[in-house]
């Protein structure tokens, strides 16, 4: 009998330990609801199936369809060009890193500065610059410049009325403070080598000349003709 009492005694026991797991669970749900509800009510309500990583997503990694995963998101929260489906991220080049949890974007996905537009009979070459060598960072793409390179004990003009086809600066997406590292120019193609060979051996200064002198210039040397020997 005694055994018996026992038995009874550790099931009702057992019941009243899962019953206060299960009221300890439902009050955890009900406050994490009741969270749930204030944000949602605070931010606007309604909540949208976004594309969401999965994992951190490396910056030229092409994403596969296990770093995606889809989740509700607070439309007022989410960033802009957010994807909601997978199949417009998947298969895709990375431009930026991404980070697990971040809502994905289809601006993660742009290629910035990736193509430039050479004209034609003229090669592209980049050179490396500072803000102070290009009159404070004024020298954007499209600009016409004037090129000089200084070995400290001369200084010569190496090209004139060079094209600039893109800057560090002008490629950095998002960024209106970015500083110029370097500088891509159009030249002709037997200037190219002096070019470099004066970016390795002297410090390159860009000017750029006014309307007047540029117009003036037109008549003398072609674009990106050199005027000077280092």
């Amino acid at each position: 009998m005694k055994r018996n009492r026992t038995a009874v005694f550790g099931v009702l026991c057992g019941l009243v330990c899962a019953a206060c797991v299960v009221g300890y669970t439902q009050s955890v749900r009900g406050e994490a609801d009741a969270a749930r509800a204030e944000a949602l009510a605070r931010y606007g309500g309604e909540q949208l199936e976004v594309c969401v990583a999965k994992r951190d997503i490396a910056a030229g990694e092409t994403v596969d369809a296990g770093a995606v995963e889809s989740r509700l998101w607070v439309a007022d929260l989410l960033p802009g060009e957010a994807i909601r489906d997978a199949s417009q991220a998947v298969g895709k080049k990375a431009s930026s890193a991404i980070l697990a949890g971040e809502v994905l974007s289809e601006r993660r996905f742009q290629e910035v500065g990736s193509r430039i537009d050479v004209p034609e009979g003229l090669s592209a070459v980049s050179v490396p610059a500072k803000d102070v060598q290009a009159v404070g960072g004024a020298v954007s793409t499209g600009s016409r410049v004037d090129m000089y390179a200084t070995g400290g004990t001369s200084t010569d003009v190496i090209a004139d009325d060079v094209l600039v086809l893109a800057t560090s600066a002008s490629s950095a997406e998002g960024s209106s403070d970015a500083e110029v590292a370097w500088i891509t120019i159009a030249v002709e193609a037997e200037s190219v080598q002096e070019i470099v060979a004066a970016a390795q051996r002297a410090e390159l200064y860009f000017a750029l000349p006014s309307e007047a002198s540029g117009q003036s210039g037109a008549e003398g040397d072609a674009p990106g003709e050199g005027r000077g020997d280092l």
